[in-house]
C-alpha cells in the first residue's frame, strides 16, 4: 500500500471544512483527503435548510442562561458561548481577507437577535437576564423593552393584535446578531481546499476504521457509484459525520467511545417567502421552550437569507426517525447498541419522561396545529402563507454518568483516542456556530507536539486566540468592530 496521507476527514460538513481549512493554513505541505458519502458536501446538518443559521452567540437563546431556583441568573455560559462565536467571526474575517471565502453576504448577513416572552414570571426573568448581560462587554448594545410600540418597531409581526393587550410581555434585542448560511460557508471552504491540493472525494462511504501496528489508521470505504471498495492509510482521522460519527468511532475500537450513545431527533419548519411578510420581519426571535422540550426545539421566528433570497422560518417542530442522518438507515438507532452503552441509554429513557411526552405531542401535531403554535408568536399568521419543510436530524449525546448511570447531553462533545490519532464529534447545537472553538481545542489535544509552533499562525488568523475578550472591554469592542467591518455587517 502507498504512503499514508496525513489527514482523512470523514464527512463534508462545517466541522471537517473548518478543521481542513485550519490545517491547510498551518501545514500546507500535508496531504489531506475528505470523504463525503453523498453527491456533494454540506447536504446534511450544515445545509442551510437543515439548521436555523442563528450564529449562536447567546444573544437570544434563553437556554444558555436559565434561572436558578432562587431566580438568579448567571451569565457565565452565555458569555462562554459568545466568546466561542467571536473566534468563528475572526477566522471567517481572516479567510475573507485572504480570498479563501467569497463576498461575506454569500454566507453571513446582519440580522438582529431578539427574545420575546409573555407573562409576569417570564417578563421578570427576562429583565434580570438583561440587567446581567448589559454589564458584559460582549453584549454591549443589548436593549430591553416592555413597551408595545417599541417592540412593534423591532418586529411588527409579533405585535399585530397585541398592541392593546393587557397581557405582560417583554423583549430584548441585539442589533449586532447574524444569520449564517453554514452550507455556503462549508462549500466555499471545501472549494478552496481543493484548489490548494486537498482531495475532496464525494460519493465515498467509509465502512471501517482499523488501527495499524505503526500507529496509522486503515480507512476502508466503498464508492457509492459502482460500489467498488477501497482503502487508505492515514496518520490522523477526524470523524465529522454527524450522527454517523458514533457508528464509525465504535468501529474504530477506541476505548474512549465506550458508554456513549446518541438519540436522534428530527425537525420541521414552517417556511414562507411571501414578500409582504418577509418585509415586516428582520430578526431572529427566540422564546421559552415548552416543558420537557430539548433546547434545540426552542420556538423561534427567523429571518433566513439563503442564496440571496430572504424568507422566514418558524419552529422547529420535533419529528422522530431512527435514522442518525436524513439520508441514514432505519437500523441506525439499534445498530449503535453495545453492552457498554445499553444501561446509560436505558437510564436516559427512564429519567426523561417529559422529553418522551414532548416528542409524542409533537408527532401528533398536523399543519393546522403547527400554524396555531406560530400564532402564539405571530397572531395574524395564515396557513396558506406557510409550507412545511423538513429540517435536519440531530443526534443528541447519551453517555455514562457515575451518579445517574446515564445522562442526555445537549451540545457537542469531541471524543478522541489517548494518542490523539483519531477524533470525532458527537452532538448538535450550537456546534456549527462554535466550530472554530471546537476545532482549536481539537488541535491542542490531538497535536500537542505541534501546537506551540502553530500559535503564531493561529494568532494571525484569530487575533484573540488564547485569550478571552469579555474581561477586556476595549479588546472586545475593537474585535467586534473589526470583524463587523471585514464581514460587512451593519447593525
Amino acid at each position: 500500500m502507498s504512503e499514508p496521507v496525513d489527514v482523512v476527514l470523514i464527512g463534508g460538513g462545517v466541522m471537517s471544512a473548518t478543521l481542513g481549512t485550519l490545517l491547510s493554513q498551518l501545514q500546507p505541505d500535508w496531504k489531506i483527503e475528505v470523504y463525503e458519502r453523498l453527491d456533494d458536501v454540506a447536504l446534511e446538518s450544515s445545509n442551510a435548510w437543515n439548521n436555523a443559521g442563528t450564529g449562536h452567540a447567546a444573544l437570544c437563546e434563553l437556554n444558555y442562561m436559565p434561572a436558578a431556583k432562587d431566580g438568579s441568573v448567571d451569565p457565565a455560559r452565555a458569555v462562554g458561548i459568545n466568546e466561542q462565536f467571536q473566534l468563528s467571526r475572526q477566522l471567517w474575517s481572516s479567510l475573507v481577507e485572504r480570498g479563501i471565502l467569497d463576498e461575506p453576504s454569500t454566507f453571513i448577513n446582519s440580522t438582529p437577535h431578539m427574545t420575546f416572552v409573555r407573562g409576569e414570571k417570564d417578563v421578570a426573568y427576562l429583565k434580570r437576564r438583561y440587567e446581567s448581560l448589559r454589564q458584559q462587554p460582549l453584549f454591549d448594545g443589548i436593549e430591553f423593552s416592555t413597551d408595545s410600540r417599541v417592540i412593534n418597531q423591532w418586529a411588527p409581526l409579533l405585535m399585530q393584535k397585541r398592541l392593546k393587550s393587557d397581557e405582560p410581555f417583554a423583549a430584548t434585542r441585539v442589533p449586532a446578531g447574524t444569520d449564517v448560511d453554514f452550507g455556503a460557508l462549508s462549500r466555499q471552504m471545501f472549494d478552496k481546499l481543493e484548489q490548494s491540493g486537498a482531495h475532496v472525494i464525494r460519493n465515498r462511504e467509509v465502512t471501517n476504521l482499523t488501527r495499524q501496528k505503526d500507529g496509522t489508521w486503515l480507512v476502508k470505504y466503498r464508492n457509492r457509484i459502482g460500489r467498488t471498495p477501497g482503502r487508505t492509510r492515514a496518520r490522523f482521522v477526524f470523524v465529522g459525520a454527524g450522527g454517523w460519527a458514533i457508528k464509525l468511532l465504535q468501529r474504530s475500537g477506541i476505548p474512549e467511545i465506550k458508554g456513549y450513545g446518541v438519540f436522534p431527533i428530527g425537525g420541521q419548519w414552517l417556511k414562507t417567502s411571501n414578500p409582504e411578510l418577509v418585509a415586516q420581519h428582520r430578526a431572529k426571535v427566540y422564546s421559552q421552550a415548552s416543558v420537557g422540550a430539548p433546547p434545540m426545539s426552542v420556538p423561534h421566528l427567523d429571518t433566513r437569507v439563503v442564496d440571496g433570497e430572504t424568507s422566514l422560518l418558524f419552529g422547529p417542530f420535533a419529528t422522530f426517525s431512527p435514522k442518525f442522518l436524513k439520508q441514514g438507515k432505519i437500523t441506525d438507532i439499534v445498530a449503535q447498541v453495545r453492552p457498554g452503552n445499553l444501561w446509560p441509554m436505558l437510564k436516559v429513557a427512564i429519567d426523561n419522561p417529559s422529553l418522551i411526552s414532548y416528542l409524542v405531542r409533537e408527532l401528533l401535531k398536523n399543519k393546522d396545529r403547527k400554524v396555531a403554535s406560530l400564532r402564539e408568536f405571530m397572531p395574524t399568521a395564515e396557513s396558506a402563507d406557510w409550507e412545511l419543510l423538513n429540517a435536519g436530524q440531530r443526534a443528541q449525546v447519551m453517555k455514562k454518568d457515575p451518579d445517574k448511570g446515564g445522562v442526555l447531553q445537549f451540545g457537542t462533545e469531541v471524543v478522541s483516542s489517548a494518542d490523539g490519532s483519531i477524533a470525532g464529534l458527537l452532538g448538535a447545537s450550537p456546534g456549527a456556530s462554535t466550530a472554530v472553538a471546537i476545532m482549536l481545542n481539537l488541535l491542542k489535544s490531538c497535536f500537542p507536539d505541534r501546537i506551540a509552533e502553530w500559535e503564531p499562525q493561529l494568532r494571525e488568523l484569530i487575533p484573540s486566540y488564547g485569550t478571552a475578550l469579555n474581561p477586556h472591554p476595549e479588546a472586545a469592542a475593537s474585535t467586534l468592530a473589526r470583524t463587523a467591518e471585514a464581514l460587512a455587517l451593519k447593525a
